[in-house]
């Protein structure tokens, strides 16, 4: 298939369009004509996230053969099976979701919610060892008000870095999903101290339209 009639919209109509509110009408419409969403059906993944951790990783390269990997929010499991490809039979990926996820070869899934006080205890111990990489496309659900929601997410990130500060080795790499107007200041100083590079980094598959951004900091210090 051409480059150019990848990126054309597929124009599906919806059936019974009056049954669905405004809103819904217009996630739907978005769904079927997002060529991510054809893409990954496709190519077999679990979601359309999945182009997003294989863009970002295709550029600074964290995802290494071998690897032991974290992945916080996984459901439906996009993430999870990239990560798994990338870091191959010898490698290991813990995931954890407050939702279901059906199984995966290669990834060891644990329901529960994240912020449940015995979540980081559990995880350590699936992991059997420091982490290479945290991956967290966690997020809140949204009210509309942008500032409530960058508040709610930006919460979820603080205890997603917080997790990464205690599991990773020496090297390591952390990304997360974050909201337009980037991590908090607080937050990204203490990044900055640890880690060798932070920066924010939005990928060709994130829609143009959506505030998420990705913060990545790779090079991990060790705590201070």
């Amino acid at each position: 298939m051409s480059a150019d009639r990848e990126k054309r919209p597929l124009k599906v109509r919806l059936k019974n369009a009056r049954s669905l509110s405004h809103s819904s009408q217009l996630w739907l419409r978005r769904q079927l004509n997002d060529p991510y969403v054809a893409r990954a059906k496709r190519e077999g993944f679990r979601s359309r996230a999945a182009f997003k951790l294989s863009e970002i990783d295709d550029k600074h390269h964290f995802l290494k053969g071998g690897g032991r990997v974290v992945d916080l929010g996984a459901a439906p499991g996009g993430w999870s099976q990239v990560a798994a490809a990338r870091v191959g039979a010898k490698g290991r990926v813990v995931a954890i979701d407050v939702l279901e996820m059906e199984p995966l070869p290669g990834v060891e899934f644990l329901h529960l919610d994240f912020l449940d006080p015995s979540a980081p205890e559990k995880l350590k111990a699936m992991l059997g060892g420091a982490a290479d990489v945290v991956l967290s496309d966690m997020a809140a659900n949204a009210t509309g008000h942008r500032q409530t929601d960058h508040i709610k997410i930006m919460a979820l990130v603080e205890t997603a870095a917080e997790f990464a500060r205690e599991v990773l080795k020496p090297g390591g790499a952390f990304l997360s999903k974050v909201l337009q107007g980037g991590t908090e200041r607080a937050l990204l100083t203490v990044l900055k101290r640890e880690f060798e590079s932070v920066k924010h980094v939005k990928p060709a598959a994130s829609r143009s339209d959506s505030a998420e951004l990705y913060v990545l900091a790779t090079g991990f210090r060790g705590r201070v």
